[in-house]
């Protein structure tokens, strides 16, 4: 369950949405998009009832090399108010590596006397190649992918709020590690996030060729962090 699992995430706060009530009523709600750059989100409050926030974003990473364009993924999803006694008064939002956050303003128009506590349960979705999967039925694939890449590889991970200057990429004889913590934690955060994770030899060498011969190289960039490996010999360049 994606809701509850990133496969690569190791400490910090789960789920790819998170929606909580601040100390001056208003909402909070930070959303994975990774992939989407900063400014490719597009967001809109419910004109007719203002108690909705509609989002969504798509990811420009297709194109180049690193995946086919027929794999660029779209991302939409709802959060907002589950009362009848609040409205949405504002929304400043704000996009980073990969990661939406929203602050929802809203007001009393009735009821003033007690406390409103209600928020919709929030929902996201995502498409991707005609799939069309429910946050409950996110899976392996959405988190890392592998293509080949005249002659070699490129493999890709989700790790939604961290920026390249925090990735770490280690290479040894037998696996690919990274480390990626997104140190600059925000004002409504509960902490930062830590994604660990490894490519092994067996997976992009052929038998008998060490991975140290291989061209290694990565990059990260909207909350999406790819290795390029290039075996020796091969025509492909490196790209930086």
């Amino acid at each position: 369950i994606h809701a509850t699992n990133n496969l690569y995430q190791r400490y910090g706060p789960k789920g790819f949405m998170e929606i909580k009530i601040l100390e001056n009523d208003n909402l909070y709600v930070r959303a994975d998009l990774p992939g989407v750059p900063d400014d490719g989100v597009r967001h809109r409050v419910d004109s007719v009832r203002q108690k909705v926030v509609f989002f969504s974003g798509e990811e420009t990473l297709g194109g180049d090399g690193d995946k086919v364009d027929d794999d660029v993924r779209e991302y939409s999803g709802t959060a907002g108010l589950g009362c009848d006694c609040c409205e949405i008064t504002g929304v400043d939002a704000k996009m980073k590596d990969g990661v939406l956050r929203m602050i929802v303003s809203r007001v009393k128009i009735k009821d003033h006397d007690n406390k409103c506590t209600h928020f919709l349960p929030t929902q996201h979705r995502f498409e991707a190649t005609q799939i069309k999967i429910t946050p409950f039925f996110l899976h392996y694939p959405l988190n890392a992918y592998i293509v080949c890449d005249g002659g070699g590889f490129c493999v890709s991970f989700d790790l939604p709020g961290v920026c390249s200057d925090d990735i770490l990429v280690h290479p040894n004889e037998n696996e690919v590690k990274f480390y990626g913590e997104n140190k600059e934690v925000y004002e409504h955060d509960d902490s930062c996030r830590i994604f660990m994770g490894a490519i092994t030899r067996s997976s992009v060498c052929a038998p008998g060729v060490p991975l140290l011969s291989h061209d290694i190289a990565w990059d990260a960039e909207f909350g999406v962090l790819t290795v390029r490996i290039t075996p020796p010999g091969s025509s492909n360049t490196n790209r930086e």
